[in-house]
């Protein structure tokens, strides 16, 4: 029963977050009340309060849901890169961007960082801030996993390079998220540039 009420919850969740993600895309983060949200995701409005203070609260959830459906994609390739420093890291950074917009608008993201920096010691500030970690986390596992391959320079401080990589990619991704005409596309484009001539100085002569 444990285990029937636990998925129940997880599906409600997700039913509800899917519901807010539809009507801040559709209608726009400010314009929807959550009244029209408990209604789209049919539960009572005091289950979504149960579970979120406010639609801040509920964006941040909706990050969460973004995150770590790309963390999990992105394991695959830290497990197997390609052996070409530049491509698995190319590979990586795509996942994360490409996915980007599958649940939340650039309008939404815009909102979730004013939130992160605007309110940084609220729950929901420290949770953009965690999974911040978590995705830099992973791209430095990636570069970790390339060395111990023999695609990186053995002298690489892998801490240090991923946090570079991941920072730089954040950066862009903000300027991108500002620009509404920007496709990802061309966002790629500029962080792939951006990235060549560190990924020409790290990886090993055999592997590009």
């Amino acid at each position: 029963m444990a285990g029937l009420r636990e998925r129940q919850k997880a599906d409600r969740h997700r039913r509800i977050l899917e519901a807010a993600a539809a009507l801040f895309r559709r209608s726009g983060y400010r314009h929807v009340k959550m009244e029209a949200i408990a209604t789209a995701a049919g539960v009572s409005i005091g289950t979504i309060y149960n579970y979120y203070r406010n639609k801040g609260d509920l964006l941040v959830a909706i990050v969460s849901m973004e995150v770590h459906d790309v963390l999990a994609a992105g394991e695959e390739i830290v497990a197997r890169p390609p052996r070409d420093a530049g491509r698995a890291v190319h590979d990586l950074i795509s996942i994360y961007l490409e996915h980007s917009l599958v649940y939340l608008s650039k309008e939404m993201w815009r909102h979730a960082m004013a939130i992160s920096t605007q309110q940084p010691d609220t729950p929901s500030g420290e949770t953009y801030t965690e999974l911040d970690g978590r995705l830099a986390d992973q791209v430095c596992a990636l570069i970790a996993r390339l060395k111990a391959l023999g695609a990186v320079r053995e002298e690489t401080d892998e801490r240090a390079v991923g946090e570079l990589i991941f920072n730089n990619t954040n950066m862009m991704f903000i300027q991108f998220v500002k620009d509404e005409a920007m496709p990802v596309s061309a966002l790629l484009d500029r962080i792939g540039r951006q990235n060549a001539p560190l990924i020409g100085l790290i990886g090993t002569p055999a592997h590009g």
